[in-house]
């Protein structure tokens, strides 16, 4: 994790949300905990986009840090940690949501993401509550 706080102290609110979550990696690690239910190291790394170990490990430590999410011990395996959103992770769900639903404007999407799309667009406030109640039940 680089330096942010030299960036933090200009106060710009888009700097700050760069400096948490803006890059493509810890992005699509909240959308796969959001949307997908993934809560552990081996479910992110068999995501479609194939994160390399290293990355997934500096981005978990980071987003942690951060208090985006956080950590606990799986109580079926000792050895295995379950990752679940934090409050402020959950609050960056309609962030998350609409960067789905304004690319879904601009790129072909398969059935499944169409109808994400679509989700979001008629039912935003449903999805929402699903994704809360998705995180509070870890």
């Amino acid at each position: 994790m680089k330096n942010f706080d030299r960036k933090r102290q200009t106060g710009c609110p888009v700097t700050y949300g760069l400096d948490i979550f803006g890059d493509r990696w810890s992005l699509l690690i909240l959308r796969d905990m959001m949307l997908h239910g993934k809560n552990t190291y081996g479910d992110f790394l068999a995501a479609d986009e194939h994160i390399s170990t290293n990355i997934l490990a500096d981005r978990l430590k980071h987003l942690e840090a951060e208090g985006i999410i956080e950590k606990s011990d799986d109580p079926e395996n000792g050895k295995r940690k379950i990752y679940s959103l934090t409050e402020k992770g959950q609050d960056l769900a309609p962030v998350i949501l609409e960067t789905i639903r304004w690319s879904g404007k601009y790129i072909f999407l398969n059935k499944e993401r169409k109808a994400l799309v679509t989700r979001i667009e008629n039912d935003r406030d449903g999805l929402l509550a699903e994704i809360h109640q998705r995180a509070n039940a870890n």
